[in-house]
């Protein structure tokens, strides 16, 4: 019968815990828990130059700031304080 090669490149080191330190988003480290739409300079951060909202990953939003920032980018944009297209 013919021997499987051994392939150990899936298998993790044995010291290695996988535990990365953990970051926090920019909201949650200055302890904003309103995300105000007024507050341009800030969107505008979260926003593509052709006016798309960034995904949590570009962001480094966590998922609770990323629903705030997308609720006040469209309340932003329905009082005309930021672009829907550019």
């Amino acid at each position: 019968m013919a021997r499987r090669p051994n392939n150990n490149r899936n298998r993790r080191k044995p010291g290695f815990v996988g535990a990365r330190e953990q970051t926090q988003c920019r909201f949650c480290r200055r302890g904003i828990e309103y995300v105000d739409y007024k507050d341009i300079g800030t969107l505008q951060k979260l926003l593509t130059n052709r006016g798309k909202i960034y995904s949590r990953k570009r962001s480094g939003n966590c998922a609770g700031c990323q629903r705030k920032a997308k609720r006040a980018i469209k309340r932003a944009r329905y009082m005309a304080l930021l672009p829907f297209t550019a």
